[in-house]
């Protein structure tokens, strides 16, 4: 089975696991998401591998992190993820990438993520749950983050946070390939 299908299989699993520890009907996880029932039932019977963006509102509305979704089984309390075991979830043919490094459910989904953009790429995001938190570290390059309409400067050294509840992008508008981390706090749902 080749490593997309585990993952597809994975998130079959998971996704009905936590749909139905929630409660929820397709009907209310679709409504909650913003995705379609239809998308939800070919997800959970494994027969599409949706897109990141598709993913990230489904862990949204479980209150779940994607490493959850995409997760087996919940490991031990110290759970070590080899570098060839982080999943790379985005790419574009320039080499841009990111890749789920790691991620915990304490007390909502926290994930942890490497970033490479390539000069002139970028990636947009939707808006997450109110009290969503994310913490950025520029390794290297310059970052053009833009939250809700305004553009911040981050340089390599330097870090930021911000609420994430509103659109926000990360850009590599410079010359050199922009390297980063980001944490994200999801808060759990109630």
């Amino acid at each position: 089975m080749s490593d997309l299908d585990l993952l597809t299989q994975s998130l079959a699993r998971n996704v009905k696991r936590w749909r139905t520890e929630r409660g929820f009907t397709l009907e209310t996880l679709a409504a909650r998401a913003g995705v379609s029932r239809g998308m939800l039932i070919q997800i959970e019977q494994a027969r599409t591998n949706p897109s990141l963006g598709t993913v990230v509102k489904i862990g949204d509305a479980l209150g779940i992190s994607i490493t959850t979704l995409l997760d087996y089984e919940q490991g031990p309390t110290v759970r070590i993820v080899p570098a060839e075991q982080a999943v790379r979830l985005w790419h574009t043919d320039a080499g841009s990438y990111n890749r789920l490094l790691a991620g915990a459910e304490a007390p909502g989904p926290l994930e942890m993520w490497d970033w490479l953009l390539m000069p002139g790429e970028g990636s947009p995001s939707d808006p997450h749950p109110v009290g969503t938190v994310e913490l950025i570290h520029v390794t290297r390059g310059e970052l053009t983050l833009t939250v809700d309409g305004s553009d911040h400067v981050v340089p390599a050294g330097a870090s930021a946070s911000f609420e994430a509840n509103t659109p926000h992008t990360y850009a590599n508008r410079g010359d050199d390939p922009l390297e980063m981390i980001m944490a994200v706090s999801v808060p759990g749902v109630h």
